[in-house]
């Protein structure tokens, strides 16, 4: 893995970076700079993720809790649910055709896997914070899987009542809900119930700041305008695992590039990868307005469509891990996707070169 890039280079970054007025042509972009150390800070990372996005957050959440201080998830279901199958992903995961996820199934995974010390301490993952929201009509997730993730993390938390919000949206459907600001591009806009599209619902819900309110207490409301800061594009390829695209994303708010901030981790759903959606979750998720008012970066790794996986999904039923594995690792400290996106993060806490 290459060394960070030096903080001087930041301008370079924001150069090659789309920024946050109108996208540069891609043939004009320049080629996106490495990720740089930006000296964030270790305690107050979450991360947050909306349908496989949803599913791989929870992954990474389980398997590294003692490095996560809060856990968002959209539209998905509870942990391991695939278990290496995509009949399961398909089936069970997604539609509940064969039934719901068996708990103690689940549960007996989780147990293999503490044994094999592929997931973090239990005293860990009984500290998080955990916001789950769903839409009661998601017609792709079915809604009684997201109450089924609520319950999992009710067992396994030390005191859910204060730890844990559940909400469900009556007319929502599968996506992530949005309460979009003035100026707002309708293009990028989903109906709230009939979902598709960019998947950013327009359900006058504000997910972003409900999920960072909940995950890190009180927060400051964003400003009007444009958030602060600068959206920039960075090399993925030195984070190197199948399914990843080529070009991640950064929120810098300004006043971040020299330590400090603390870090959020969001992760798109399928078919919401810059590929597919252009950048209408990464400038309009809500996320950049409340981290440039409470200096929190924002860290949007893509994933890529291919073959195995021509919706550009984070990996949840092991795609990237069965060619190798009976038993994909996938939803453990050993995937190849959850590894690349803890390099990200560690890359980030590196503290930066101010020369």
């Amino acid at each position: 893995m290459n060394d960070p890039v030096p903080m001087k280079a930041i301008r370079h970054l924001a150069a090659a970076s789309l920024c946050l007025g109108l996208a540069a042509p891609l043939a004009a972009q320049e080629p996106p700079a490495q990720l740089p150390g930006l000296g964030v800070d270790r305690d107050g990372v979450s991360v947050l993720g909306v349908s496989s996005g949803g599913y791989m957050a929870t992954q990474l959440a389980v398997a590294w809790p003692e490095r996560f201080a809060g856990l968002g998830v959209a539209a998905a279901g509870p942990w391991a649910c695939a278990r290496g199958s995509l009949g399961l992903a398909l089936g069970q995961c997604m539609a509940t055709r064969r039934g719901m996820p068996d708990p103690a199934e689940l549960q007996n995974r989780y147990q293999g896997y503490r044994q094999r010390e592929l997931v973090g301490d239990p005293e860990a993952l009984a500290e998080l914070r955990v916001f789950v929201w769903h839409g009661a009509k998601d017609e792709t997730v079915t809604p009684s899987l997201g109450r089924a993730l609520a319950e999992q993390f009710r067992d396994w938390l030390a005191s859910p009542d204060d730890q844990l919000r559940f909400v469900e949206s009556e007319e929502a459907g599968h996506g992530w809900p949005l309460a979009a600001p003035p100026g707002t591009p309708v293009d990028a806009l989903a109906d709230c119930r009939a979902g598709g599209g960019t998947h950013l619902l327009a359900c006058d819900l504000d997910i972003a700041g409900e999920m960072l309110g909940w995950l890190h207490g009180d927060l400051e409301p964003p400003e009007p305008g444009e958030p602060r800061g600068e959206l920039v594009r960075f090399d993925q390829s030195d984070f190197d695992a199948r399914g990843l695209g080529d070009t991640g994303y950064l929120f810098v708010p300004t006043g971040c590039e020299d330590g400090g901030c603390e870090l959020s981790v969001a992760l798109h759903g399928c078919a919401m990868d810059v590929e597919q959606i252009d950048e209408a979750f990464v400038r309009h998720s809500g996320l950049n307005e409340w981290a440039a008012a409470n200096r929190r970066v924002v860290l949007y790794p893509q994933a890529e469509t291919s073959l195995p996986n021509p919706q550009g999904c984070w990996d949840w039923w092991g795609f990237a891990e069965s060619t190798w594995q009976l038993d994909p690792l996938h939803d453990s400290r050993q995937g190849s996707q959850t590894g690349a996106l803890m390099a990200m993060i560690e890359r980030l806490q590196q503290a930066p070169d101010t020369n």
